[in-house]
């Protein structure tokens, strides 16, 4: 019987295992980073044993390290969590050796199947060797891999050995293998899964399917369950092939076997010997807890012969620190706030004010609805995101309520394509254009009417606002009885945290919110500017600035100041939040300075280099 269990991992999925802990009366032990000092998984848990260090690769990757931690803190089991050593034999083989219970699969398991080409070799699919114009496009991927980690498509032959370089590079950084592998990269499919649960005792079921489709960067935004538009044929045949997969190598616990969908066949992808972030889909249908499941699986309990019935339909978001607009770069930060209706289910790692660091995938909470249709659950899901007030960094959720709402997603028509074809217009600013007077007329509340009332008319009062990218000047004037007003619009209320306005009959109420400039109007955001801008905070044209707090990883291979460059020409690398990202030249012209060098710590904003436009 176990009694208390180090979950070898951090952030939501912690948090998550340890709720399930908590129920059935488990004691639990988290590790954590210096970076995850004061994070809420560390937090939670009854104790927890410092990992030195803040990289991955010195903490959560380092195996030896928390099986000691186990030891000290007296649990008798590990929980891997997704990512990091979850997929890992030498890692559960350590857990094992040490007397410890592994709450996951046979290492033996975990080695056919966490090596993806082993994999598929098993399953009768073979990687590229040599990938030739006709094999093009192509797909690099970590064959440890996950979470869209080591990941790149490629369409030009000249582009895959630099591509091979950056993905063994991300996989080495994000899992500690930098094995690669290629395979032909099939565009407008759908990402079906199906979840498949086994105990010692030969029982494997499968629990229905889930459809993923909706990704950037090779990962997952929008997960739901059961997959739509699937025929009965299709589903029955995937459901048969995942559970030949987990018996073809003794599988024990949760697992995932992955599909791509394309012209009604189903293409073998890969098999997650572990937990998966979208889980929760599953939990909802089936009505079962899959880590209270995993939890009994490791003890020998057995399963019934016959999986649960699925009911209704549930659909998760995934809430990033990210900018879409912007290539999809994290953010940094503090999260002031994170409130989202209980309506749906939350999994999370943070609370308000925790900060948003750099060295940790930005992934923020899932959002999970569940209801009798598709059409219902996915209404519940986007009208929750549309209400949650989320303060802080810029976040991926007005993107997450228009992808919802979207005629291709409702109708269940949607690809792995989806962003490549959408992002535009699911990224185009469509503010309300009181936000940034709402702001202001909530600033100016609780100022003395003597500092702002005038006995003879005068200018009205002035406020600058970015907002959306553009700069928005509003005025408003105080009026002889104390209160405020404005052109075109009646105030019906102002003060420091709510204001109503009525704008052509129509009353609207704005909850305000100030961080410093930072100000949340409702679910936008805003920065207060000042009133004199200074002069010298201006950037030559061309100057390529930091877009994320992170490192230098590498600059491109014979690039010195003063060589001419393309548009969209990669220049150099940077690392953050476990995924490399491409800085490229602005415009076609000439180097005139290059500050970079690999290994420099750069923070939001400084100067990378110039290009002088040609």
């Amino acid at each position: 019987m176990i009694t208390s269990v180090l979950v070898a991992n951090r952030g939501e999925i912690a948090c998550r295992v340890f709720r399930t802990c908590r129920e059935v009366g488990i004691r639990t032990v988290a590790v954590y980073s210096d970076a995850d000092e004061n994070a809420l998984h560390a937090r939670v848990a009854d104790t927890a044993v410092r990992l030195p260090g803040a990289t991955p690769a010195d903490t959560y990757l380092r195996g030896d390290l928390i099986v000691k931690a186990a030891l000290a803190a007296g649990a008798d089991a590990v929980h891997p969590g997704y990512g990091f050593l979850s997929e890992n034999p030498g890692f559960a083989r350590a857990v094992l050796d040490a007397g410890l219970v592994w709450i996951g699969p046979p290492p033996e398991a975990i080695e056919a199947m966490a090596s993806k080409t082993r994999a598929k070799e098993l399953l009768g699919v073979a990687p590229l060797r040599d990938v030739t114009e006709a094999d093009l496009p192509v797909l690099v991927k970590a064959a440890a891999g996950g979470g869209g980690r080591g990941m790149r498509v490629v369409r030009r032959l000249a582009d895959l050995e630099g591509e091979l370089t950056a993905a063994r590079a991300e996989a080495l950084a994000a899992f500690g293998d930098d094995e690669v592998f290629v395979e032909p990269y099939v565009e407008d499919g759908r990402h079906v899964e199906v979840q498949v649960l086994a105990d010692t005792h030969g029982t494997v079921w499968a629990l229905g399917t889930r459809d993923c489709s909706l990704q950037r960067r090779h990962q997952k935004v929008i997960e739901e369950a059961p997959a739509p538009g699937l025929t009965p044929e299709l589903t029955h045949d995937l459901h048969e092939t995942a559970v030949r997969a987990a018996r073809s190598v003794g599988y024990v616990g949760a697992g995932t076997v992955e599909f791509l969908v394309a012209g009604g066949r189903a293409h073998f992808l890969e098999m997650n010997t572990r937990l998966q972030v979208e889980h929760p889909v599953t939990e909802a249908v089936f009505g079962v807890d899959l880590v209270a499941l995993q939890i009994r699986v490791a003890e020998g309990h057995r399963l019934d012969d016959d999986p649960p019935t699925a009911r209704g339909h549930a659909v998760e978001a995934r809430l990033y620190a990210e900018d879409p607009a912007n290539g999809w770069a994290p953010q940094t930060g503090t999260l002031h706030r994170l409130a989202v209706p209980d309506t749906v289910r939350v999994d999370t790692g943070y609370t308000d004010g925790d900060p948003i660091g750099v060295h940790y995938d930005p992934l923020l909470a899932k959002a999970v609805a569940h209801a009798p249709t598709r059409a219902e659950a996915v209404r519940k899901l986007a009208g929750a995101l549309a209400e949650a007030a989320i303060h802080g960094p810029v976040t991926n959720r007005d993107l997450l309520v228009r992808s919802l709402r979207h005629k291709e997603f409702s109708s269940a028509a949607m690809d792995t394509g989806f962003y490549e074809r959408h992002l535009p217009e699911l990224t185009e600013p469509a503010p309300d254009p009181h936000v940034p007077l709402a702001a202001a007329l909530a600033d100016a509340h609780g100022r003395s009417r003597f500092g702002g009332w005038r006995n003879l008319p005068s200018q009205p009062q002035t406020k600058r606002y970015a907002m959306a990218g553009e700069e928005h000047e509003v005025a408003y004037r105080h009026t002889r009885a104390g209160g405020l007003e404005a052109d075109g619009v009646r105030v019906l209320h102002a003060d420091a945290r709510l204001v109503v306005l009525e704008a052509d009959g129509v009353r609207r109420t704005y909850a305000v919110a100030r961080y410093g400039d930072a100000v949340h109007v409702n679910q936008t955001a805003l920065r207060a500017l000042p009133r004199f801008p200074d002069p010298t905070a201006q950037n030559a044209p061309g100057s390529l600035l930091a877009p994320m707090p992170g490192t230098v990883v590498r600059v491109a291979d014979g690039l010195t100041e003063g060589a001419a460059v393309e548009a969209g020409q990669p220049l150099l690398w940077l690392e953050a939040m476990k995924m490399q990202h491409r800085i490229t030249a602005p415009t076609a012209g000439r180097l005139t300075a290059l500050h970079a060098v690999p290994g420099l710590q750069v923070t939001v904003g400084m100067l990378l280099a110039v290009v002088e436009p040609a």
